[in-house]
């Protein structure tokens, strides 16, 4: 038995991944890292009597290409004599028809397909091929974002699926580099296919990938990968500590059958990274994705309140527990628009915004009246038009930190019935990179590591 194959075997018997006599369904793309599990759980099966399904989703998004790794998975598993079962998902109109980016539609119908086969075929678990490089992409990739602990932490090595919670996820290679997987797979002769927009630059991801991490691999930690590897596992261990604590305090204080203490101590008492997570716990509960200034904000004010959106009201009282009202006042303009960060021409709000992405060299041309230009990769695929919303946040080019959108109102003068009629741009995530009649957005400018630029052109400001 090769080196390779000891560790995944322990990994999954340490911990505890997969029970003897188990039935697994095994999700496999054609890749390298897909293909190579495929071979070592088929290995394993014999001595643990585990019974193995194979899954294969296309998405329809290369043509040939995908045709030609569902062909390449579907023969192995015959070949194997496994069980195979194949779906297929038009993905790109499905992420225009749901407004939502094709990474993120392709992730929602392949684990709704995963799902449907698993729960039809009375399977609990499915295996899945993520690896050690996958966990790092990941780390810088939300870290970049302004990820906390929980994003931070990566991908666990089971966890429920995003769409059936009663079916699990597990990922035996998640301790294994690609380099020694796609050396194992030519020491054992095992066919795989290679995904050729793995090498397009055109994604922060591939980015990553393809440049950030060979540099400081190169110039600055030749042992990157453990050394995250480690700090997301001290990260998650942590994180999850932190949430089970304040699970714990808000069930003893707030659940029916136990008095709640008195007195502003006991929050303030807490350690803050415990504050903190009641406050966010809370929130997602009730639908708000707190980010950290309003976790702040509610944290350090008790009793003020502090508006999430155009309707809703929050403040927490001593305690630590969230009280929510509706908002009175004149209604907010509602009216969003999406749109693809390629190229285009819209008209809201009664007025023509066009936009096109171009590549960007490095010097900075000068731009005709009404026209801003952004970093593409910082944006993402796709741009949400719509209006001020009370609680936004923004951070203009040149300020260290994202102010509250209505505080730039006042300071520009604008009036009040005017700033309901303004126009910003957000990414699909929901941070601000255009506000109408202010500068950009810092984190969205234009530096020397920008490959693609947006050229967005907007009406007269006033």
């Amino acid at each position: 038995m090769s080196e390779l194959l000891q560790r995944i075997e322990s990994e999954i018997q340490f911990r505890r991944l997969l029970a003897p006599r188990q039935n697994i369904l095994l999700a496999v793309s054609g890749g390298v890292d897909s293909m190579v599990l495929l071979h070592v759980l088929h290995s394993l099966a014999p001595k643990n009597r585990w019974h193995i399904s194979v899954v294969h989703f296309n998405h329809q998004l290369r043509g040939r290409a995908s045709l030609a790794d569902e062909k390449l998975v579907g023969a192995v598993a015959k070949k194997l004599a496994l069980p195979f079962f194949c779906g297929r998902g038009a993905v790109k109109p499905y992420s225009q028809q749901a407004k939502i980016s094709v990474e993120m539609a392709a992730r929602k119908l392949r684990h709704e397909f995963l799902a449907r086969v698993a729960r039809k075929q009375k399977i609990a678990t499915i295996a899945l091929a993520h690896h050690a490089d996958d966990q790092v992409e990941l780390f810088f990739l939300r870290l970049l974002r302004g990820a906390g602990g929980e994003g931070l932490a990566g991908m666990k090595w089971r966890s429920p699926s995003p769409v059936a919670k009663r079916i699990t996820l597990v990922r035996p290679l998640l301790a294994c580099a690609k380099t020694e997987l796609a050396v194992f797979a030519g020491e054992n002769k095992i066919q795989f296919r290679e995904d050729a927009t793995n090498n397009s630059n055109d994604f922060l991801r591939n980015r990553i990938r393809n440049e950030l991490l060979p540099l400081l691999h190169k110039d600055y930690q030749p042992g990157l990968t453990k050394t995250v590897l480690r700090l997301m596992e001290i990260t998650g261990a942590e994180t999850e500590f932190v949430s089970e604590t304040a699970q714990h305090i808000a069930a003893s204080r707030w659940g029916d059958s136990v008095r709640p203490p008195t007195g502003e101590q006991d929050f303030v008492g807490l350690p803050v990274a415990v504050q903190r997570k009641l406050m966010q716990q809370q929130l997602q509960a009730h639908g708000v994705a707190g980010d950290f200034e309003l976790i702040e904000q509610l944290r350090q004010a008790p009793e003020k309140w502090v508006s999430v959106n155009a309707g809703l009201l929050v403040r927490r009282d001593v305690l630590g527990k969230l009280i929510y009202r509706g908002q009175g006042g004149k209604e907010f303009n509602a009216a969003e628009l999406k749109l693809p960060s390629r190229s285009g021409r819209v008209t809201f709000a009664s007025r023509q915004f066009c936009w096109r992405v171009k590549p960007f060299n490095g010097i900075r041309e000068t731009a005709p009246s009404q026209t801003e230009s952004f970093d593409v990769g910082k944006i993402g695929a796709e741009i949400i038009l719509r209006h001020w919303r009370l609680g936004d946040r923004f951070q203009p080019i040149g300020m260290k930190s994202a102010v509250k959108l209505q505080d730039l109102f006042v300071n520009a003068k604008i009036p009040a019935v005017r700033r309901r009629e303004l126009a910003l741009a957000t990414t699909a995530t929901g941070e601000i990179f255009w506000v109408e009649g202010l500068r950009i957005g810092e984190r969205f400018k234009l530096t020397p590591s920008t490959r693609q630029q947006l050229v967005w052109h907007c009406p007269k400001y006033f």
